[in-house]
């Protein structure tokens, strides 16, 4: 008898209480992630446990202003990382919450106690396509490649920002998640 076969779904979740914990860190002036929802398109094993790639985030900013600067007008790298940051972490804490991979294995609690300490941007590039208006816009952030090398995870992301006004940026961080982080099952884009 064959085992059942990995199913494929696509998952959107909106869960505003997941938001206001992983902004937590943030002073309330630079929570600039206002609503985000976790997209999820991928295999799930006859356990629960999902495999795959397809993880992403989705979400509505706003900065009426700037945190560390007078008006500039536009969305500036500043800005353009902070925002990655809310909206990456959003994404990783609902992979942990959901139990999707790569961190299929933790609990929210465990991602609550390492957000801070264990999640580092090794590699930030950004390119500001066509100057941006921060009062709103959206963005979204992309799993693209998950590698395990020692102890630790390094998460290759995808990143986009844009203001319904024509404005663009977007970036290809790669993260590093330290400290005896467990690899994925099935690697992302393996």
């Amino acid at each position: 008898m064959r085992a059942p076969e990995p199913t494929a779904s696509k998952l959107i979740i909106t869960d505003p209480a997941l938001l206001q914990q992983v902004l937590i860190p943030y002073k309330p002036h630079c929570r600039y992630l206002l609503r985000a929802h976790l997209e999820h398109e991928g295999a799930s094993t006859p356990e629960g446990r999902s495999r795959g790639n397809g993880a992403a985030a989705q979400g509505e900013f706003s900065i009426p202003e700037s945190c560390y600067i007078d008006d500039t007008g536009h969305f500036n790298a500043v800005e353009f990382n902070i925002c990655y940051n809310q909206l990456a972490y959003f994404l990783l804490a609902s992979c942990a919450h959901h139990r999707l991979e790569p961190l299929a294995a933790w609990s929210i609690e465990e991602y609550r106690r390492r957000q801070l300490s264990d999640f580092l941007i090794v590699q930030f590039s950004s390119s500001f396509r066509k100057q941006m208006k921060a009062a709103h816009f959206t963005g979204r952030v992309e799993l693209r490649k998950v590698m395990g090398r020692g102890k630790s995870l390094f998460i290759k992301t995808y990143c986009r920002f844009e203001d319904g006004h024509g404005g663009l940026s977007e970036g290809e961080p790669l993260i590093a998640i330290t400290a005896q982080a467990e690899a994925p099952s099935h690697p992302l884009g393996a």
